[in-house]
């Protein structure tokens, strides 16, 4: 599983972006890949682990949870 921080996400959209911490390019994340029931988002800066998928326009998280503290 990859972590990573959030870029941005707009909560009104439901969309927004991971940085992953490999240094590869941004990753698109809906708020449907938020692991969680009822309203789903993240705040920017807040610590991630996601998985991915190749989509058309690039990388896009999947199963997205809070990283634990370490």
């Amino acid at each position: 599983m990859a972590r990573g921080t959030v870029k941005w996400f707009d909560s009104l959209k439901g969309f927004g972006f991971i940085t992953p911490d490999d240094s590869g390019p941004d990753v698109y994340v809906e708020y449907t890949a938020i692991a969680g029931e009822g309203f789903r988002w993240l705040e920017e800066g807040q610590r991630v682990e996601f998985e991915w998928r190749r989509a058309k326009p690039g990388p896009e998280a999947t199963h997205v949870s809070a990283a634990p503290d370490v």
